[in-house]
């Protein structure tokens, strides 16, 4: 069973989430297959977590069972023993060979709000984002040397939402993901340290809205 859930009151940083939902899962009477590794414990396979500086509207779970429930079953199940502030958004049976969702995902969909309007100014313009088509870095590197970064081919789709809030769909480059923060520099020609994983642009709020597979026909679509 593939599930998609959402933690009330940002709880998904608590450090405590991993645990509960495990133990949700051990005292929900469901038929889970054991881990291979720790056979008292489920296997479970996690959807990617958000990075640093960012929280989620959509997080991802596998749950791998040894019989067919229901739908209705799993949810009834799980709700009854669930930590408080897990919030099931979906849930949706999926055929054991199809890959996890960690390794589905070929886009992801962020939203990002702040105060635009402080920028404005400097000559950019909020509009730009309705379909940006060039963004490119600059990177530092701790000896002080510094090199641009192309982003383009990094940014997917892109949209205004309203004055205070944009949209921005990424994929990866060369296999690698680019965290937003580094977009939302570029756009304001801020430097990125190479090496600081805790970068970010103050002002602004990162949220992860969902992540996207793609089908044979280069269609992106919801997980």
């Amino acid at each position: 069973m593939r599930i998609v859930f959402r933690w009330a009151d940002n709880q998904a940083e608590h450090s405590h989430a991993l645990r509960g939902i495990k133990k949700m899962v051990l005292d929900s009477g469901l038929p889970y297959e054991p881990s291979k590794f720790v056979t008292s414990q489920p296997r479970l396979a996690y959807g990617p977590a958000p990075a640093k500086g960012q929280r989620a509207e959509r997080e991802y779970l596998d749950i791998y069972l040894l019989e067919r429930r229901s739908e209705e079953e799993v949810r009834a199940a799980l709700l009854q023993t669930a930590p408080s502030g897990f919030e099931i958004l979906q849930l949706t049976r999926v055929p054991y060979p199809l890959p996890s969702v960690q390794n589905l995902m070929a886009a992801i969909r962020y939203r990002v709000k702040g105060d635009f309007s402080a920028y404005i100014s400097s000559g950019r313009k909020l509009e730009d984002w309705n379909g940006m088509s060039q963004l490119a870095v600059t990177v530092q590197a701790l000896n002080g040397i510094t090199y641009e970064k192309n982003l383009t081919d990094g940014l997917l789709a892109s949209r205004v939402l309203g004055p205070q809030e944009i949209e921005l769909t990424l994929v990866p480059i060369s296999g690698q993901w680019i965290r937003p923060q580094w977009f939302m520099a570029a756009w304001l020609d801020i430097p990125v340290p190479a090496q600081d994983e805790n970068f970010t642009v103050e002002g602004f709020d990162f949220i992860r809205q969902e992540l996207c597979w793609r089908d044979t026909q280069g269609v992106y679509h919801t997980i």
